[in-house]
């Protein structure tokens, strides 16, 4: 029997998510349970979004939570790089090689071009790419290549028939062709889009099934006949149901801190957050509720994955992770944690020169540096009484300063800072009317040390989820009126480029 290759592929464009690692936990069960390996690839085809940073936080959180990978773009492997921005020219191989074959065709449609042809077919209930640049004549096309014209790679489908799809949890999934889109495969900088990335560097790589979330369903077929064109056996192929809020929506930052590194921040330690990983749609044979990786490992049959949304609750997770402190962990061995975790001399050292200058007794120290250990401060509606602001005005400046800094990619004091200049003078208003509210949002008091510096060093998880909390404690804008803020704020967005 093939040896289990199965690999999660993360795009390094913000904060490691929990849902990636949900989805590492699955793949890297299945294959370990079946003696096989797990691989960790990036997909960083998106260069304009895509950072070493992101990458780098997204390989130490998977790191901690220990779901360490077999071969990866840190630990090479017989199959690298593991890295897309560095198989560019793998990609182009592959991309030409269906362009002789017939089965992909250069496009030169211009942007203005495209968005014409999008709203008429819109106005007509189509939708896709209608196939204007399919059937030029090959003449044309080596004469407009050979003139440096800009174009694109798509591939051609079938105009008619279904696509039957096979996964491993739902069985055989049928999808009409006609929903199909001629899919971009190489962008006009010579870059693969996600599809064709996927297909090759998961044949290159040996990979025998693909687990990833349901939302994939819908494309597969695009991925079913890139293999059918270059004559190569697919993998395996099972959709994992997608985490959900406790509304069933997809679980999303606007409703619950989605960072890995935010439950970090907050105390969770990684055997409970993993173990709660593994709850979401699959329990042990005997219906426990606390198991190690090893033991998902011993017992994992993906065949018993339910199908049903599973809920993201993070109560559930605060009830799992007090059973690991209370029930596996010495008085000594609780203690190293705390050390491990915030206890240290690094991060107490960051805040330790501002506490000093506010103190006169060693006593003193502790109250002012108590917001730092905390996970969300408490707080009412009442706690921002001192805040020179409606209270609508007051939501609006902290849901539009959540947004810029959700937005932010390099987190420092400056940056924090010109973020909530941005926010104050769109909205009119002076630094003095937004920094109470900051001072409550962050510290739970309207006094404190440098609220900005203590931003800086509660990074950015743990500062955004404080202001999320804040929003939530006041009751939040509404429906309507976050829609009509968000339109705003693109507008403010835009105003900043």
């Amino acid at each position: 029997m093939t040896q289990i290759r199965t690999r999660i592929a993360p795009s390094p464009t913000g904060d490691p998510h929990v849902g990636t690692a949900y989805i590492a936990l699955f793949n890297r069960a299945f294959a370990k349970s079946h003696g096989g390996q797990f691989i960790l690839r990036i997909e960083d085809t998106d260069q304009g979004r895509s950072t070493p940073e992101s990458e780098a936080a997204i390989l130490k959180s998977l790191s901690w939570l220990g779901l360490e990978w077999d071969e990866g773009p840190d630990c090479g492997g017989p199959h690298g790089p593991y890295r897309q921005s560095e198989r560019k020219a793998i990609y182009q191989k592959y991309a030409q090689q269906l362009v002789d074959e017939g089965h992909a065709f250069h496009c030169f449609c211009t942007a203005e071009r495209l968005e014409q042809m999008r709203q008429e077919r819109q106005a007509e209930g189509l939708s896709g790419y209608d196939g204007h640049c399919a059937h030029l004549p090959a003449e044309e096309v080596a004469k407009r290549l050979a003139a440096g014209e800009p174009s694109v790679v798509r591939m051609k489908v079938p105009e008619s028939g279904v696509c039957e799809l096979q996964d491993e949890l739902r069985g055989q999934i049928d999808i009409e062709w006609q929903q199909i889109d001629m899919q971009v495969l190489l962008k006009s900088d010579g870059m693969p889009t996600y599809h064709l990335a996927c297909v090759v560097d998961d044949h290159l790589m040996e990979i025998t099934h693909v687990l990833r979330g349901e939302e994939w369903i819908s494309s597969t077929p695009k991925q079913v006949l890139l293999y059918q064109y270059f004559g190569w056996q697919p993998p395996v192929f099972c959709h994992l149901p997608l985490l959900r809020n406790a509304d069933k929506s997809k679980l999303s930052k606007r409703k619950n801190p989605t960072s890995i590194d935010y439950y970090h921040a907050l105390g969770i330690l990684p055997e409970a957050l993993l173990n709660f990983l593994g709850m979401m749609g699959w329990t042990m044979p005997n219906g426990e509720e606390k198991f190690s990786q090893q033991q998902m490992i011993e017992h994992f049959d993906v065949k018993r994955v339910s199908l049903g949304g599973p809920v993201f609750d993070p109560e559930k997770l605060d009830w799992l992770n007090g059973r690991y402190i209370r029930e596996d962990l010495s008085a000594e061995e609780l203690l190293q944690r705390l050390i491990d975790w915030r206890f240290n001399k690094e991060f107490v050292g960051q805040f330790l020169p501002m506490v000093q200058q506010r103190i006169e007794r060693l006593s003193d120290a502790a109250p002012l540096a108590q917001f730092f250990f905390q996970g969300l401060p408490s707080m009412t509606p009442a706690s921002f009484e001192s805040v020179k602001l409606d209270e609508d005005a007051l939501k609006k400046v902290l849901q539009l300063i959540l947004w810029k800094l959700e937005a932010q990619r390099h987190w420092s004091k400056d940056s924090i800072m010109e973020d909530l200049k941005q926010v104050a003078e769109h909205q009119a208003l002076k630094m003095r009317d937004v920094m109470p509210a900051m001072f409550i949002s962050i510290t739970g008091s309207p006094a404190s040390v440098s609220v900005l510096d203590a931003m800086a060093i509660l990074g950015p998880d743990m500062t955004r989820g404080r202001i999320r909390h804040a929003i939530d404690v006041l009751g939040g804008l509404g429906k309507k009126k976050l829609k009509s803020l968000e339109k705003e704020f693109l507008q403010m967005a835009k105003a900043s480029d």
